[in-house]
């Protein structure tokens, strides 16, 4: 499976130890320390994953998949006081790779209908 996420911690930090920062022209709505936290937790699963400006994909069995998700939204829950987590899910039982192959026949097709 595929599942494309995204979190968003509301609120002040649940953890006492973390502040806001404002660096690099942030404002205080900036969400970034979070989003790197939570980011760190999918990367260091070794599961295939991708982020971009708004999701962040990873690819594996369901509950491998799942408990990513998990881990990492209690991360971010430590920036804020509750979380908004958006979650879209592409379950093909039998197929892996997808995260890569899906983009590379879509950039075939688009090929194809330039020439």
């Amino acid at each position: 499976m595929i599942a494309a996420f995204s979190l968003q911690p509301t609120g002040e930090p649940s953890d006492p130890a973390l502040v806001r920062t404002l660096e690099d022209g942030a404002d205080a709505a900036s969400v970034h320390d979070a989003v790197a936290a939570a980011v760190r937790i999918v990367r260091e699963s070794g599961l295939p994953t991708r982020t971009s400006s708004m999701f962040t994909e990873v690819e594996g069995e369901w509950d491998q998949v799942m408990d990513v998700v998990k881990r990492a939204t209690a991360e971010a829950g430590r920036y804020g006081s509750r979380v908004s987590l958006v979650l879209k899910a592409d379950l093909r039982p039998g197929h892996s790779g997808e995260l890569d192959g899906k983009v590379e026949r879509l950039e075939a097709a688009v090929d194809r209908l330039e020439d």
